[in-house]
Parts: structure tokens; sequence; C-alpha cells
């Protein structure tokens, strides 16, 4: 409970301390999902940079930096006992800085397995109409991922590079229209060490998605994460996870259920093990917000 106490008086800290600084644009301008007149881009795909635990094809505007908490509670089968999840609980903290308003780079840091991440995302095609139209936008993401937990087994030596992860996605989406959106993502993650020799280094996986907008800041999400046949997808358990997005000037507020504890690519995709039926069901919620580092224009 401390654990959550803490993260929701944070939560509650920036959302006041948002109304008292002059950053009151809304979240990115892709939050309003606007279409561009004059160039013809057609953008606001998605609220945030996140669908649920994967990425979107959205990156930052240049010079706009992204503070992102992600918190995921423990599985709802716990009982009461552990308040139904309340009292186990982990967090991704990250910020993410949009180098270009085509190129974004981020860091971040999980409790699971104290986990540090990095990643670059720049995306390639952006969707438009026009005499040469664009049918979808085109985005590549690469991470790398490193655990830092201590060894607990000294009979096998757990060198840095035999720590580390890699994601490679290509995230195509479409904007059907200004309520619907969907995504694909198919993905490779590579671990330099795995915990048995049956168990696969490259893990692939095609991801899919989809937004459905029901108020002008308010959105229902939806991601499943396939994992093609091999050892790991017999021994793991694929990916869904459900979002509810509210968008409020500022910040964009994503409730979660999902049967996956993890927030990197490296946990949900290829070492899930929770099950809808039998109950293994994390709630939580990502909050973004961005704050400009452009400098004023003196007049």
């Amino acid at each position: 409970m401390r654990t959550f106490f803490s993260t929701l008086l944070l939560s509650v800290g920036m959302l006041l301390w948002s109304h008292i600084t002059q950053a009151q644009d809304d979240l990115l301008s892709l939050a309003e999902a606007t279409d561009s007149a004059d160039s013809g881009n057609i953008t606001g795909a998605f609220k945030a940079t996140r669908l649920v635990n994967g990425h979107t094809v959205e990156t930052n505007g240049q010079q706009e930096l992204l503070f992102l908490i992600s918190h995921r509670f423990g599985t709802l089968n716990s009982g009461a006992y552990n308040l139904f999840g309340l009292d186990q609980a982990t967090i991704r903290l990250a910020l993410e800085y949009g180098i270009t308003n085509r190129l974004t780079a981020g860091i971040g840091r999980s409790s699971l397995e104290k986990t540090y991440d990095g990643f670059l995302k720049y995306k390639l095609l952006q969707q438009s109409r026009g005499e040469k139209p664009i049918p979808v936008t085109l985005t590549l993401f690469s991470s790398l991922a490193v655990n830092t937990l201590r060894n607990g087994n000294t009979e096998r030596e757990v060198t840095f590079k035999s720590r580390l992860a890699y994601t490679h996605q290509l995230l195509v989406a479409r904007k059907f229209s200004e309520r619907l959106s969907v995504q694909l993502a198919p993905s490779l993650v590579h671990r330099n060490m795995v915990a048995t020799r049956q168990d696969e280094n490259n893990v692939y996986a095609l991801g899919t998605g989809g937004r459905f907008k029901l108020t002008k800041r308010t959105s229902f999400n939806a991601e499943y994460y396939y994992v093609l046949p091999g050892e790991t997808a017999d021994d793991y358990i694929n990916a869904l996870s459900l979002g509810f997005d509210i968008e409020t000037g500022g910040h964009v507020f994503q409730l979660i259920f999902t049967n996956a504890q993890g927030m990197v690519e490296k946990f949900f995709i290829p070492q899930n093990t929770g099950v809808w039926s039998d109950g293994d069901i994390y709630f939580g919620f990502n909050i973004s917000r961005v704050f400009s580092l452009k400098k004023e224009k003196d007049w």
C-alpha cells in the first residue's frame, strides 16, 4: 500500500502543478487528433505514445519532453488479504525527448528486475491525403533493456552482456476515421541469455491493436501480442491488454487491465505468464505529461 499511496500522491501533485504552470497546451499536438489541411497530413491516430503496454506510431514534437509514470498493481486473484493486488505493485518511470518531430529518444527504469531501458523511435512515413496519398503511418522502434538484479545463483556467471535484451519493431498504423485507428507491430525480441537451452534467444511476435474514440477527450484501446510458434510460445502466454484513455489538457491518463505485469517489451512479449481466465489480471495506469523546452521568441 505504501507504493500505491506514494505513486498516487506523486500523480496528484503532477496534476495540480500542471494547472499553475504556463504549459497548458494539450498533450502533444496529436492529442487533439486534428488533421493539417495545409500539409495534407492525417495526424492524431492515437492520443499518446503508448497504446496500452506497447508503443504507438506517435512521436514527440521537437524539443518536447514527456514524463511518463507507468504503474501495475498485483493480480486481481491475489485475494482480499492483498486488497486484490493493491498491496503489490511494479512501477516504471521514463523520460522521452523529441529530437525532431520524427525522432524520439527515451530512457526508463522499471522496478521489475530493476530494469533500465532506452529506445529510439523514428517516424519514417506519415499518413496523408492529396495527389500522392500515403495510406499508413510507419514508425521504426528499437530498444535496449538491461536487468540489474544481483545474481543469486553463484554457480552461474552472469556478465553484463548476458543481461541485455533487444527489441525491434515496425509500427504500422492507419487512421480510418476520426474515431477509429488500427495498428500492427511486427516484433523481434532478442535475449542474450535465456533460462534453459530449450528457450529461444530470438522471439518473433505480431502485435495488433486499435483505438476507438468515444468523445473528444476519451477513447477505448485494445492490444494483443501473438508470439509465433516455438518453445517460447509453448511456455508463455500472449499478452492481451485493454485500456481507457482520458486526455485532460496536458496529460493523458490511461486506465489499464492486462495479463502482463512488465511494462517493457522484454517482459510482456516473450515471458508473460498471466492467464485472463484464471484471474491473472493486473490493473494499472499510465500518466503522460509533456513539457515544451522550446525557447520563447522575443518580439
